[in-house]
């Protein structure tokens, strides 16, 4: 079982390095792409005399842009912690997908502005040439293309910015689609249909940037992960043994994963080792059994802290014990106890006596011993043990 998880783990979190040069892989291609298809279009578009075209270049060298920011992101976001950075480099992907989602938006607004000028000018409506259909459709299919093969690995690798990075590519695919038609039923006589469509295109690529900047302007201030995720990591961490009830989960996003802190109600009178160990259940349990955890901070509680007073005003071990020590000599207790345990619950103390096997088993020093209680208000009883 847990070969297999390990094994499952490598699997779907390409670490640091590998993940960084799947990323520049994929993007270096899309680039090389943009690239040509950029220059072709202004080309021809010019050549042509096709002002669809000529956008549809401009698009195509956002696109070569934005493929060069995502490689500078995915080289720094990919770096393990440091001491600067003690979560590690998951949100410089997360700036670059917000710039990304602006320049989006800003191409958008430039394609739908050219476009609406041109339909209150008919002077300035263009008479494209066949090219500018052949290039259209050219890059129609290799931004699709593009689209698919990059999304394919952002899914695998959890990468936000891969994905805009693929809605970037796919909204050259439309915009070229909005060329095709554009031209072919200029060419065909309906000079209104190319700037029409220009508009639609326009608005298309700026809901995808407005989405892509939402999302990750909401993880840049630490919102938490949705409702849904959060419910499959409660289960998760009620199903660990030993953990009785848990409040106070708090998650949040780092690049492409999840941070969780959660303070979990364990028996109140286990020892130190085996709440210790109950958090590092809960912390191994939820890194493998749900997908997006990173990392998991476990606060241990022997109480629902969020409804009890603070215990945290109670005197300290060494302080109690000085106070309590000579009030017990005075009762007829000859020799220091063997291990005295005390248990910090609802406010008070519960203090736990193991006295040593010389000392003669007698009734009347073990009541006087649990009456003492009364003797302090921090302290709730105490409990006597002979060996």
């Amino acid at each position: 079982m847990g070969g297999h998880h390990h094994h499952h783990l490598a699997d779907s979190r390409l670490e640091g390095e590998e993940r960084y040069k799947a990323m520049r892989k994929v993007t270096l291609v899309g680039s090389v792409v943009d690239g040509l298809l950029a220059v072709a279009k202004l080309v021809v578009g010019y050549a042509a005399n096709s002002q669809a075209l000529i956008a549809d270049g401009v698009h195509s060298l956002s696109d070569l842009g934005t493929d060069v920011m995502v490689i500078v992101a995915a080289k720094h976001g990919s770096q393990e912690a440091d001491e600067k950075h003690p979560y590690g480099h998951g949100r410089f992907e997360t700036l670059a997908t917000v710039v990304l989602g602006v320049a989006l938006i800003g191409v958008a607004i430039g394609l739908a502005w050219d476009s609406i000028e041109r339909l209150f000018n008919p002077a300035e409506l263009m008479q494209p040439g066949i090219w500018a259909l052949v290039i259209a459709g050219v890059s129609v299919f290799s931004k699709e293309w593009i689209y698919h093969y990059t999304m394919a690995l952002a899914r695998k690798l959890r990468s936000d910015m891969l994905k805009a990075n693929a809605w970037h590519s796919r909204t050259d695919a439309i915009s070229s689609i909005v060329v095709v038609v554009g031209v072919a039923g200029t060419m065909a006589g309906l000079e209104y249909l190319d700037a029409i469509a220009a508009v639609g295109v326009a608005l298309m690529v700026a809901k995808v940037g407005v989405d892509l900047v939402w999302d990750s302007l909401h993880e840049l201030v630490d919102a938490g992960l949705e409702q849904e995720q959060v419910e499959a990591i409660k289960a998760a961490i009620l199903e660990v043994d030993g953990v009785r009830e848990l409040h106070m989960l708090r998650t949040r996003r780092m690049g492409q994963d999840a941070l969780v802190d959660v303070h979990v109600l364990v028996d109140p009178e286990l020892s130190v080792s085996e709440g210790h160990y109950i958090s590092e259940a809960v912390r191994y349990h939820l890194i493998h059994h749900v997908d997006q955890v990173h990392d998991v901070l476990v606060h241990i509680d022997p109480e629902d802290d969020e409804q009890m007073p603070l215990s945290a005003n109670l005197p300290p071990r060494g302080e109690l014990l000085a106070r309590m020590l000579p009030h017990w000599e005075s009762l007829g207790l000859t020799q220091a106890p063997k291990k005295t345990t005390l248990h910090y619950l609802e406010g008070q103390v519960i203090v736990e006596l193991y006295l040593p096997c010389g000392l003669v088993a007698h009734d009347a020093l073990k009541e006087a011993l649990v009456g003492s209680a009364e003797a302090w208000d921090e302290v709730a009883e105490v409990r006597v043990f002979y060996c």
